[in-house]
């Protein structure tokens, strides 16, 4: 007998729909196989068989995220297919900060109705991170939830976990004044500070659609900018160059992800005209008339991740990550003190 039911349907859940979601994310889910993965999505666990040859001590590093209220301009936008994107990148670019290569990942989807078509379309996105990332998904869960979330919403949220060998973990404990902290362009505002976005915008289907000159693109376009992957760059990096620490530029901007790379006794000095601003955060804060102390303290203003590299090395750096598609600036130095950051 089939699996349904007419009760639970009754309910506001059609187990069915289900059914119809995975089989047609299955397509998307196959794109992101590596070697390692042993099962196939629909079993209870996903299993990873991680090659630790060449490993003395292999350490595993997870990271999970969601998209925050970012999710807000997709629902309005009905496009959503890059989401997915960003969820991966939060997690897979924080694991990357610890010199770890993301190994899998898994996503949750919660929905107020399973329409298997958009399930499948948010998870194409998180298939495309995946592949960015060089990460298998190796499962995840849809759940329907009518009552909780309105019929044409939902949450996405998800996890990475990576592996690096124990004496190759960068942790920042070697910094020293002299170092250089080069910055790598990041595509837009990422999946961080949405919430004041959507305040300063007042966001709705209309403003969404105003195209602005300085930005090239409407506003919707701009600000569903999927979030930037930065794991095959950094990946590349280390393998040529003596990266000592590196940062995620997050929520909380350069204020608070920059010092979480720091050494105790050292303070990155930043020169704010080091690195171009991109044209979205200068519109953000006309708008919003916002001070420019809680734009550096709330947004990436362009700099979606920090890498601190010896003086030395600083050149051969950004050749590579230029060698790699990134855009990278030299964007401040390592100095004595305690402040974290400062920025000039």
């Amino acid at each position: 007998m089939k699996s349904f039911s007419e009760s639970y349907k009754a309910a506001g859940v059609d187990v069915t729909a289900g059914y119809k979601a995975v089989e047609l994310m299955k397509t998307h889910v196959a794109r992101t196989k590596i070697p390692g993965v042993l099962s196939g999505i629909g079993s209870f666990g996903g299993l990873f068989q991680p090659n630790l040859s060449g490993m003395e001590e292999p350490v595993l590093v997870s990271g999970t995220d969601g998209v925050g209220t970012k999710l807000r301009l997709a629902f309005l936008m009905d496009k959503h297919d890059t989401i997915g994107i960003d969820c991966v990148a939060m997690c897979s670019n924080d694991v990357v900060c610890c010199g770890a290569q993301p190994l899998f990942f898994l996503d949750y989807l919660a929905v107020g109705k399973n329409t298997p078509e958009r399930v499948a379309e948010i998870v194409s996105g998180v298939a495309d991170g995946c592949v960015q990332s060089n990460c298998a998904l190796v499962g995840g869960e849809t759940a329907e939830m009518p009552g909780f979330y309105p019929e044409d919403e939902y949450d996405v949220a998800g996890f990475c976990v990576g592996i690096v060998d124990k004496k190759k973990i960068i942790d920042g404990s070697r910094m020293e004044a002299g170092d250089v902290i080069i910055g790598l362009a990041s595509s837009g505002v990422h999946s961080n500070g949405f919430s004041l976005v959507r305040k300063v915008f007042d966001v709705n289907e209309e403003t969404l659609k105003k195209h602005y000159d300085e930005l090239g693109a409407t506003l919707g376009e701009t600000l569903l900018t999927p979030t930037k992957i930065y794991v095959r760059s950094i990946t590349e990096l280390l393998k040529v160059c003596d990266v000592k620490a590196i940062s995620h530029i997050t929520g909380g901007g350069f204020y608070e992800n920059i010092p979480r790379m720091m050494k105790d006794g050292c303070t990155a000095k930043i020169q704010k005209d080091a690195f171009p601003t991109l044209p979205i955060f200068d519109l953000i804060q006309k708008v919003g008339n916002i001070p420019e102390h809680d734009m550096y303290n709330t947004f990436n203003m362009g700099i979606g991740m920090c890498v601190v590299v010896p003086a030395s090395e600083a050149d051969k750096a950004i050749a590579q990550l230029e060698a790699t598609g990134e855009k990278a600036y030299r964007i401040g130095v390592v100095e004595n003190g305690d402040e974290g950051v400062e920025l000039c």
